[in-house]
């Protein structure tokens, strides 16, 4: 499994990066989530296929997705990069009742939030701390500030962002700049065939500033793995077939345009569409590594195999024109004389 630096930092994380938001029966994933003992041994799979990282966050399956992670650490925590968030409510349970912390990026919350993750992942440090989401009711140095206590008391190792516009995230580099703070070393966000959005403004802050970026719902809800038909009913026990107003929206010409493209790129690599889809974010030069969310053994070698996967620049070029989005003002003006 090939190892990339997770942005300018001395950080370096497995292009594949187990995901744990449906460990622990979330009710995001209820009915499609596996069994505990079967998600420990799609994870301990991961870990004998190299892949090292492993992101979650306080608030998945309310700590549960914690809880069991911090089990199944136990004994090789050294091998393990461990990430996870913070910024919603959690209820906490390890302490037999459920006490609810403050929502947002406050000291406060920030703090009791981190101490919280500690207990439940059963370790003494988190590798990357991740805010889960921006906070304008906080000014974003006290964010930083308590951050950075965290990091100096050697609890957490480095910083990063999900969910953050880009204006927000410019303020918070220029602020930990400016005050001499830690500052974010990573951006968490969603990117994909489908939804290349992303492009427009928070990829190329990232390219532009140094930042690491962790890649989620790299399949579109699993739209991209090849298992829909257009004018059919998603698979019963499928993502879509349970978030329907999601398969609703993938469900117009484009996506299934790029379905196809992507599909005919597998056929020539006598591999799946899920390999291939996955194979084109990881040729981008800002991924550092790609989160997946696999829930079998069956879909992690699928995954797996996507690091295997080598597109040329022709079928990168296809890939890219059939997914490209309307990128509107004032990108389509610049485009005409540079990238932006």
């Amino acid at each position: 499994m090939e190892r990339r630096a997770l942005g300018a930092s001395g950080l370096h994380v497995s292009a594949l990066t187990f995901g744990g938001m449906s460990l622990g029966n979330s009710h995001i994933f209820n009915g499609i989530s596996m069994p505990d003992d079967e998600a420990q041994r799609v994870f301990d799979a991961a870990l004998d296929a190299g892949i090292d990282t492993v992101d979650t966050a306080n608030i998945y399956s309310e700590g549960r997705s914690e809880e069991l992670l911090g089990r199944w650490v136990a004994g090789k925590r050294h091998r393990v990069i461990l990430c996870t968030k913070c910024r919603f409510r959690t209820n906490d349970f390890m302490e037999g009742r459920p006490t609810h912390g403050e929502v947002g990026l406050s000291r406060h919350s920030i703090i009791q939030a981190c101490e919280a993750s500690l207990r439940r992942l059963s370790t003494d440090y988190i590798d990357l701390l991740q805010l889960h989401m921006q906070d304008q009711a906080v000014p974003i140095e006290e964010t930083l500030r308590a951050v950075e206590d965290l990091v100096r008391a050697g609890k957490v190792r480095y910083v990063g962002c999900s969910n953050f516009t880009a204006y927000r995230l410019v303020q918070a580099l220029w602020a930990a700049d400016r005050r001499n703070l830690t500052s974010l070393t990573s951006i968490q966000l969603p990117w994909s065939l489908l939804q290349r959005d992303v492009e427009r403004e928070l990829v190329p802050a990232a390219r532009t500033f140094g930042l690491g970026v962790l890649v989620y719902s790299p399949l579109a809800r699993g739209f991209l793995s090849g298992k829909y038909r257009r004018g059919e009913e998603p698979p019963e026990g499928s993502r879509l077939s349970q978030w329907r107003s999601a398969f609703r929206e993938y469900d117009e010409e484009r996506s299934w345009e790029v379905l196809n493209a992507v599909t005919a790129a597998a056929k020539r690599h006598e591999t799946t569409p899920a390999a291939v889809a996955l194979a084109w974010l990881l040729a981008r030069a800002e991924t550092s590594s790609v989160i997946i969310g696999v829930r079998s053994l069956a879909q992690l070698r699928e995954n797996l195999a996507a690091t295997s996967v080598r597109l040329s620049a022709d079928e990168l070029a296809i890939l890219d024109q059939y997914s490209e989005p309307e990128w509107g003002y004032p990108y389509t003006l610049i485009r005409k004389y540079e990238p932006w």
